[in-house]
């Protein structure tokens, strides 16, 4: 079985995308799971939730639970299922509960600060 570990990510974080800041914590988690790069989780609190719109995309990990996906809205553009949460995640990641990741894809940056 793959191993998960979630542990507060050292030092500021930010993400940003189209040009624009999405957000900056000093509470941002790190999961890693298996040999998997780390993932920084992000607390919806430290995010402009309102660039984030939820799409119907869901996908499911043994591990974490049930994804929910958001795209990335902005002035000049949309980014696909650019970030996921999950919502009620399965008892072993309960600590993510509230927090988005985003996937690493080119239009989205996610670099510790």
């Amino acid at each position: 079985m793959t191993k998960i570990t979630i542990r507060k990510a050292p030092g500021k974080w930010s993400v940003r995308s189209g040009g624009a800041v999405l957000g900056e914590s000093t509470n941002a988690l790190e999961l890693l799971e298996g040999d998997l790069d780390p993932v920084i989780y992000f607390p919806r609190s430290d995010i402009a939730m309102a660039f984030l719109d939820r799409t119907k995309k869901r996908t499911h990990c043994p591990h974490k639970g049930d994804a929910t996906h958001f795209s990335i809205v902005n002035k000049s553009s949309v980014t696909e299922n650019a970030a996921r949460s999950y919502e009620d995640p399965i008892p072993s990641a309960v600590e993510i509960k509230g927090y988005v990741a985003f996937y690493k894809i080119e239009s989205v940056k996610v670099e510790q600060i």
